[in-house]
């Protein structure tokens, strides 16, 4: 959430940075109108209080100077602005709530080096802080060729009878998939991998989350108002609680309506759940597959810093997710995002997109993104500096991996002219030494 204090203060650089978001519903003059209109009934509603306080402590001085009729006219006015409280009390929360529903549905601010632009095309191509594309080919694993036209991993997968879309739609409907044997075994290998590789060597803590939560989480990580149509939710009692579409949500929160101390930060997070996304926005994408499914596995990285951590703590978050790639022999790129194709609560997000030799493309794999005090106003997250001054945390999240995208990729890169898959040597001892997914 934008704080309105520093949108009034700086109503034109809020503009400018917002000119290349997409569906910005209110501009700073309108935000701005909106916080004018609150402070109105405030100043109207604080003038009324102070003239009953006013006239109240008149009464007491009429009645002891036995003046009845004047202290039955005090009395009179103090139960006429009764009234004007009760109907400014009422009409302060109108206000105070509208500027709040306004302000949950602008998107956070941009960083400066944030590439302007309107979608993916305008995305720009990113080789490190001090990198460029000759030293990022030599740090990533090569593209894979081929002596035969590589197959899709859907292809692959059904041919090895290890998946069945044809029995998931029957048990769930579209979107779903049901694997066996090697390849579900192999996708609980990755996301085994995965998590013991950033516990181990990047010093994130493993959480375990609850993967139903409340609507207040959903709203500190900004997937509510915005974004309701794409998540599910479940019935409890006369309430609901929503399926997580990412572990960003339980872990984020774990320092919501709270303070820490800024010597325990930068704080490190990282849990392998399931997530749950209805796909809303996504009819007629990717609906051969595993790319876009409703429910899938993810292991999710979040980080909890000071401000001036941040940004080093972004390519750090990046460079753990790299790695995963690096040790699975992936090939892959990284584009930073522009502003147009960024997500609505990030200030600068880079994409890894991996190759995918079946589609002859490259597929995102994993987001990283920093949120500044974007999530953190949202959540009353906060933390105490050493000079004793609270201040809102930053909070960045990034996926590292998407697991199923991850299988996808491995069975693609990975395959063989006679249709096995051989296993990575990082996952083998995950595996159970087994070097080649057959029939």
């Amino acid at each position: 959430m934008l704080d309105i204090n520093w949108i009034r203060a700086n109503a034109a650089a809020v503009d400018t940075a917002l000119a290349h978001r997409k569906n910005v519903p209110f501009s700073a003059s309108e935000l701005i109108a909106l916080d004018d209109a609150r402070k109105a009934v405030t100043t109207r509603l604080e003038e009324a209080q102070a003239a009953r306080n006013a006239f109240s402590k008149q009464i007491g001085q009429a009645k002891a100077q036995k003046d009845e009729a004047r202290a039955s006219e005090l009395l009179a006015q103090v139960a006429h602005l009764k009234d004007v409280i009760q109907q400014g009390e009422d009409e302060r929360r109108a206000a105070d709530e509208k500027l709040r529903q306004a302000l949950l549905i602008m998107p956070n601010l941009p960083k400066n080096d944030v590439p302007a632009g309107a979608d993916e095309a305008d995305n720009v191509e990113y080789y490190g802080p001090n990198g460029n594309a000759a030293t990022a080919a030599k740090s990533r694993p090569a593209k894979p060729s081929f002596s035969f036209k590589p197959k899709e991993h859907f292809e692959t997968g059904e041919a090895l009878g290890m998946m069945d879309f044809e029995a998931a739609a029957k048990i769930s409907g579209a979107r779903f998939t049901v694997l066996k044997s090697g390849l579900a075994r192999m996708e609980r290998a990755l996301g085994q991998f995965m998590i013991d590789l950033h516990t181990t060597e990047h010093g994130y803590t493993e959480v375990q989350p609850p993967l139903l939560v409340r609507d207040e989480p959903l709203f500190g990580t900004n997937q509510l108002p915005k974004f309701e149509e794409d998540l599910f939710f479940v019935q409890r009692g006369d309430g609901r609680l929503g399926l997580i579409p990412t572990a960003e949500v339980p872990l984020t929160n774990l320092v919501r309506e709270s303070i820490q101390r800024e010597e325990d930060l930068p704080l490190r997070f990282t849990a392998l759940t399931p997530c749950f996304r209805s796909e809303a926005g996504s009819a007629g994408r990717d609906t051969r597959g595993m790319l876009r499914q409703h429910q899938f596995n993810k292991v999710e990285l979040v980080s909890i810093t000071t401000p001036e951590q941040s940004a080093d703590e972004h390519e750090r978050m990046l460079a753990s997710a790299e790695s995963v790639l690096r040790k699975l022999g992936l090939h892959y790129r990284v584009m930073t995002l522009s502003t147009g194709d960024m997500g609505f609560g990030a200030q600068k997000t880079y994409d890894i997109e991996v190759w995918l030799p079946g589609q002859d493309t490259y597929r995102e794999i994993s987001s990283c993104s920093v949120c500044g005090d974007f999530q953190a106003r949202r959540m009353d997250a906060r933390y105490r500096d050493k000079d004793g001054k609270v201040r809102h945390v930053h909070t960045l999240n990034g996926s590292a991996l998407a697991v199923g995208r991850t299988l996808i990729a491995v069975i693609e890169n990975y395959q063989q002219e006679d249709g096995s898959i051989a296993v990575p040597e990082a996952l083998q001892p995950y595996m159970g030494g087994l070097k080649v997914i057959s029939k």
